[in-house]
């Protein structure tokens, strides 16, 4: 059973029809002692089926350790989306409620290798001088 309804993938097709570059949706999940990895998995593959510019790839979080390691994953189910670079964007859990859209905004985002963030922003954010590790906690109400 689809969790997306039709008028939502309806919509989302429609946004992803914008995008300008391809997405990958890595995707790191185990068989066993993971409760929320189906129900993610199937978010990530539903959102995929919208568009031919996004890609899923599935990793086991232990089989495949390398690459979760190359891609600083370190709990799951997560999500690294990847535009023409690495962003540094994960998703941990399932992005369900405001995680959700904010998954899709990431999509988006990655694809046109850009933000929607304000030009003051962007201006402050250059000022760092070294490398920052920003965590947003969240939980579904």
């Amino acid at each position: 059973m689809a969790l997306l309804k039709d008028k939502d993938k309806e919509f989302l097709a429609q946004e992803f029809s914008k995008l300008t570059g391809p997405v990958q949706l890595i995707y790191f999940t185990q068989e066993h002692e993971c409760p929320y990895c189906e129900v993610t998995s199937q978010i990530v593959q539903e959102i995929a089926g919208l568009s031919p510019k996004i890609a899923v790839s599935v990793y086991d979080f232990v089989a495949d350790k390398e690459t979760a390691e190359q891609y600083r994953v370190d709990k799951i189910p997560a999500i690294a989306v990847v535009g023409a670079k690495d962003y540094g964007i994960r998703f941990y859990g399932v992005p369900s409620g405001y995680e959700f859209t904010s998954l899709i905004e990431s999509i988006k985002d990655a694809s046109a290798g850009t933000t929607s963030l304000s030009p003051a922003t962007k201006e402050a954010l250059a000022k760092l001088d070294k490398p920052v590790h920003i965590q947003v906690y969240s939980t579904p109400t």
